[in-house]
């Protein structure tokens, strides 16, 4: 299939030809659910930690007598049915969240985002794209002339001016081609590809 391409004007600037198996896949939910998911759990860090009955701070003495109260009979103040008690089942800081998908899994998942990013127009090939300054200012300008402000931008190596120009810019964010992720190719409203970016693709995820 063909794409159609653009130069920095936003002008057309002819068509790049790509794969039909990368970029004209069918949409399938459930591949995608599942990389998503994946992808998410993996990048959990797994620092929470919370503490059992007996790491929680409390007294070890029975608060009153066994019987004779009327009231019913407890042990300690670090019980989990007390306020401030222990839990029953403690997160452990150590939990493991990762979840294995398959490497061939994951690249029909891109694929298939690839080409519904295509199908719904939210993604543009540009022959090249950049920033003579760092300053956040000329980005700006420079994606007004495409009408867009929520914007992923994909180039194949990053330069050192479309990173610290696009830091502080709301809603965009510039991203290698090599270090392209499916959370960020859906969150996007649009996305802002180099023809050698689409090379890349081609040759991480066919």
């Amino acid at each position: 299939m063909d794409l159609k391409l653009i130069n920095e004007q936003n002008q057309e600037a002819g068509s790049m030809s790509v794969s039909d198996s990368l970029f004209d896949r069918e949409y399938n939910e459930a591949l995608v659910h599942q990389v998503i998911t994946s992808y998410l759990s993996n990048a959990r860090a797994a620092t929470r930690a919370q503490k059992g009955r007996s790491d929680v701070s409390k007294s070890t003495r029975k608060p009153w007598r066994q019987k004779g109260t009327g009231r019913a009979r407890v042990g300690r103040a670090s019980s989990p049915i007390w306020r401030g008690g222990g839990k029953v089942f403690p997160n452990s800081p150590d939990e493991n969240f990762s979840k294995k998908i398959n490497r061939k899994m994951y690249r029909a998942g891109m694929s298939v985002i690839l080409s519904k990013l295509i199908r719904d127009k939210r993604l543009i090939v540009i022959d090249s794209f950049t920033v003579k300054s760092h300053k956040t200012k000329e980005l700006s300008e420079k994606l007004k002339q495409f009408g867009i402000e929520n914007v992923l931008l994909i180039t194949h190596e990053m330069e050192d001016n479309l990173y610290l120009s696009s830091r502080n810019l709301p809603n965009t964010l510039a991203l290698e081609a090599a270090s392209i992720d499916p959370v960020s190719l859906l969150k996007y409203k649009q996305t802002i590809v180099t023809s050698d970016s689409i090379k890349k693709f081609e040759e991480l995820f066919s």
